[in-house]
């Protein structure tokens, strides 16, 4: 075994969905399945089914296309408007993760967010939460062309952190993109919640020790 120490920690790979923004499927796929008459989980498989599910992750359909597109399957009259608030209704205006933790975290490294999404959650999420201004890289599957778990995506995250993929540490709570994260060179972190996160980031000395009292 060599004795060579772990080279030093110098950026940090947020997941959106799920470890920083709660996301309530249910709220939105509601009103979308409301004119079939479909409740939420048929929504859900339907479009994660589609043909053009992917396209439209990888930024490939325009957001006025995809509503045309749903409209024509799902059967809703929702205009344009109306379709973009109830798509991003599923994205909880109260985050998981607090800025405090991402303060702490940005004074030493360089943070980045890598997330499969879309043209309108990432309008929304940038216009309507704070959280992203601590975050001076983010990659988004829309953007890139490519999404998780693609390796594609994780070199495009590993250039935005500027640092070699050894020394960057993911977080999301998809365990198959973790690890193709760790394929791709990445340290990986599976995300079980707040407490588990901070846990786990002061036991490997990247956030400070709870002071005794």
């Amino acid at each position: 075994m060599s004795d060579r120490a772990a080279p030093p920690l110098r950026a940090l790979v947020f997941d959106i969905g799920r470890v920083i923004v709660r996301v309530n499927i249910t709220r939105a796929l509601g009103t979308l399945g409301a004119g079939a008459g479909l409740p939420p989980a048929q929504v859900w498989s339907a479009i994660q089914s589609d043909p053009c599910w992917r396209d439209w992750q990888e930024g490939r359909i325009t957001p006025r296309d995809w509503r045309a597109h749903l409209s024509s399957r799902l059967g809703f009259a929702l205009t344009f408007e109306e379709f973009c608030a109830a798509w991003n209704s599923a994205l909880d205006p109260k985050p998981i993760l607090g800025e405090d933790l991402f303060t702490e975290l940005g004074a030493r490294y360089r943070l980045v967010l890598l997330s499969n999404t879309d043209p309108l959650h990432v309008a929304h999420l940038e216009e309507n939460f704070s959280f992203p201004r601590h975050f001076p890289a983010r990659v988004y599957s829309c953007a890139v062309g490519a999404s998780k778990p693609d390796p594609i995506i994780y070199r495009r995250a590993i250039e935005e952190a500027g640092a070699p993929a050894e020394q960057i540490l993911y977080i999301d709570d998809t365990a198959d993109y973790v690890e193709a994260g760790g394929r791709t060179g990445l340290q990986g972190i599976l995300f079980e919640g707040p407490g588990q996160l901070v846990g786990e980031l002061r036991r490997r000395g990247i956030l400070q020790p709870v002071a005794s009292s």
